[in-house]
């Protein structure tokens, strides 16, 4: 027993959904439809925007960037959660744990980056249409892709280092179903003060920072559409923001009760929490494909034709 006290762990044991642990393998089954529906959704939008010449545009392009990302999002933290819904596949080594934590939060990050991205794309669109070609170009697009990236890294790169510094002697579950930073450093043996704040100044900056350029990109926007003289042009106007409204608040919601539960709810039941984590991970890259599916005709049509094509295809199986 001294020995394991004076060993450096090697791995955690993750729990999933503390009090509902009987209930795993059901829970698994809505995780296993979103990680599918946001694979599928986001795959069409990626396939159809490369495909279709007129949708060769900034705002598809920053879609295509938003799908990768979900995709990618979705795959880090999925495939782990059915691995212990599933198979009781609970043990994470100690290094893909905190790899885990770290394409987690950076691709987080990079997703609210996008979103800001987007709410900027808009407003050129809607306020300055004259320069709207001359300020999105494509290097511009590819320049802001990599600039979020960058700042994504940056921000969430001591975040692993600091951990690795920490000391886990005889403390080795994580309540959580991922490798949620503030879950992993709560189980740590050692004075966690500089990394509880580093993780909270993170997260408030990235969320008042982009926030902030969002509402204020929203506020322009709706003061420019309402000074619009057509009713149709109004119309249109709107309906392109409120899809894009959708997936901030799919996005940022979840994402501000979690941040918030951790650090202050105090009564929030666990279960209550570790679902909202889940949600605030796979629910908005399943979200967003929907909600840029049903405003755009040529991501409608490839639905429907390939809805077409397996129903026939089914079809013809059967006479078979």
């Amino acid at each position: 027993m001294a020995g394991n006290v004076t060993q450096h762990i090697s791995s955690f044991f993750l729990v999933g959904i503390p009090g509902l642990e009987n209930f795993h393998c059901w829970i698994g089954i809505p995780v296993c439809l979103l990680f599918l529906l946001t694979l599928i959704g986001n795959g069409i939008i990626i396939a159809t925007v490369k495909q279709e010449p007129s949708l060769h545009q900034p705002m598809y392009f920053f879609l295509c960037i938003l799908a990768m990302n979900d995709m990618c999002l979705t795959c880090s933290a999925a495939l782990k959660m059915l691995g212990i819904f599933w198979l009781d596949e609970h043990w994470i080594d100690f290094d893909a744990c905190l790899t885990q934590m770290f394409f987690i939060h950076t691709l987080c990050i990079m997703e609210s980056a996008i979103l800001v991205a987007m709410a900027f794309d808009r407003f050129v669109a809607i306020c300055i249409p004259l320069r709207y070609a001359s300020i999105l170009t494509t290097s511009m697009v590819i320049k802001i892709g990599l600039v979020s990236l960058s700042r994504a890294i940056l921000m969430i790169m001591p975040c692993p280092l600091l951990i690795k510094r920490l000391l886990y002697y005889t403390k080795y579950v994580i309540h959580h179903a991922y490798c949620e930073h503030m879950a992993v450093v709560k189980v740590a043996n050692a004075n966690t003060h500089v990394n509880r704040i580093y993780g909270i100044t993170v997260a408030l900056s990235v969320a008042i920072f982009d926030l902030g350029l969002i509402a204020t990109s929203y506020i322009k926007i709706l003061q420019a559409v309402f000074r619009l003289s057509s009713q149709n042009a109004r119309s249109k106007a709107l309906g392109t923001c409120a899809a894009h409204v959708c997936t901030i608040l799919a996005f940022y919601a979840p994402a501000l009760f979690s941040f918030l539960t951790h650090r202050f709810g105090k009564n929030v039941p666990a279960s209550i929490h570790i679902i909202f984590a889940i949600l605030y991970l796979l629910v908005s890259p399943t979200v967003n494909p929907l909600v840029y599916g049903v405003k755009t005709k040529q991501i409608r049509d490839r639905v429907v034709g390939l809805f077409f094509f397996f129903f026939f295809l089914k079809k013809k199986h059967f006479e078979c």
